[in-house]
């Protein structure tokens, strides 16, 4: 009788855990079919505007590609769009651009190969930098229309004929490297459809990004919370000490920040680089803040460091001559603070600034050295 009790306990236990499993499942969106008509959209665009599925009406065939700012993989295929929209656009194609993420769902530290993550209003300044050709728009506010379409990452194309039902879905082509493409699924199935042929492969699986569903959002909470709780430090250093820092003989692109408690601009810019830190510092990336003030007000410094949740190397500058920290770190210093550079394994200063620092000047810098793609 008690291995009979048990046994339906664990039964039970496994329906629970079955139904739990369902419910799961069943929250995620399901990819269009082959087939099925395009779900009709009101969304705001990087022009201002908003648009509808109608005002693509008079072109022949709709693509429609989901894509973001923050994957590598969709920075890698942004010439590849760009380039698709350009090319078709006098066949009567109309390529667009949604951009499915929830921005309150994107952790920092996923945001490693980026300048940007993916609000509209950093979807405008990534349309201006590529210069987009196509309409670009934004879904990350409710996700309803990303729900409906179902793309499953960045980049994931759909392709739909001009009575507008979906003839291909999946990658633009075979390769993240343009170098190695073999297969150009999206040109071949628009090019298909453009000669009244049927589309050779209707269905490709995609690689690149997930797309961040609002319900990632408890995941950014765990990210802070376990951020909170890293241990943060200072120690001394003296002028060597900051020349070699200057020299930088390690691997990484390292940003300096030096600052004092009784700076307002310093402590005004302090929690920019605590996030690019958490930013990019799962790459090929460290951070090191040096404090000019009086070393009798370690105390304050360290209380000051905790409460921004500084948990990079910090260092407090061991004397009040304070002349002898500018050439040690930079020759072009002329004093003041904040100053911020940044310096190459090697010691080459590739970014300076005196006053407060332009965040999106910044992680354009270090992207711009550490690059946007996988390796």
């Amino acid at each position: 009788m008690q291995n009979c009790g048990r046994l339906v306990v664990m039964v039970q236990v496994l329906t629970i855990l079955m139904l739990g499993v369902g419910r799961a499942a069943a929250e995620l969106p399901k990819t269009l079919e082959i087939g099925r008509r395009a779900p009709d959209f009101n969304l705001p665009a990087v022009d201002g505007r908003h648009y509808r599925l109608t005002d693509f009406a008079k072109a022949k065939i709709l693509v429609i590609v989901f894509t973001c700012n923050h994957c590598p993989t969709a920075q890698a295929y942004e010439k590849r769009i760009n380039k698709l929209a350009v090319d078709y656009k006098k066949k009567g194609v109309a390529l667009v651009a949604i951009t499915p993420n929830d921005p309150a769902a994107v952790r920092l530290d996923e945001l490693g190969y980026s300048d940007l993550s993916d609000s509209l209003e950093e979807t405008k300044i990534r349309a201006k930098q590529r210069n987009f050709k196509f309409t670009y728009l934004y879904d990350g506010d409710n996700q309803k229309v990303s729900r409906a379409y179902g793309p499953v990452s960045t980049p994931h194309v759909f392709v739909f004929d001009e009575q507008r039902k979906l003839r291909y879905v999946g990658r633009v082509d075979d390769s993240e490297k343009s170098e190695r493409v073999k297969s150009h699924d999206a040109r071949n199935a628009i090019e298909a459809l453009l000669a009244g042929r049927p589309v050779p492969v209707e269905k490709t699986r995609t690689f690149g990004c997930s797309v961040k569903w609002s319900d990632k959002r408890s995941s950014v909470k765990r990210a802070f919370e376990s951020w909170a709780k890293e241990p943060v430090s200072v120690e001394f250093i003296d002028v060597n000490g900051v020349r070699d820092l200057a020299r930088n003989d390690s691997p990484k692109l390292r940003l300096v920040n030096v600052w004092a408690t009784h700076c307002p601009a310093c402590v005004v810019e302090f929690p920019e680089l605590v996030s690019i830190n958490r930013m990019y510092r799962g790459r090929e990336f460290e951070m090191v803040t040096i404090s000019t003030d009086r070393p009798e007000r370690k105390g304050r410094v360290l209380e000051f460091l905790k409460m921004r949740q500084a948990s990079t190397r910090n260092y407090q500058f061991d004397s009040e001559d304070k002349d002898r920290i500018l050439d040690a770190l930079d020759s072009r210093w002329p004093g003041g603070l904040p100053y911020t550079v940044l310096v190459k394994p090697g010691g080459e200063i590739i970014y300076r600034q005196l006053g407060l620092i332009d965040p999106l000047e910044v992680k354009q810098a270090i992207i711009g050295y550490l690059g946007r793609y996988y390796k």
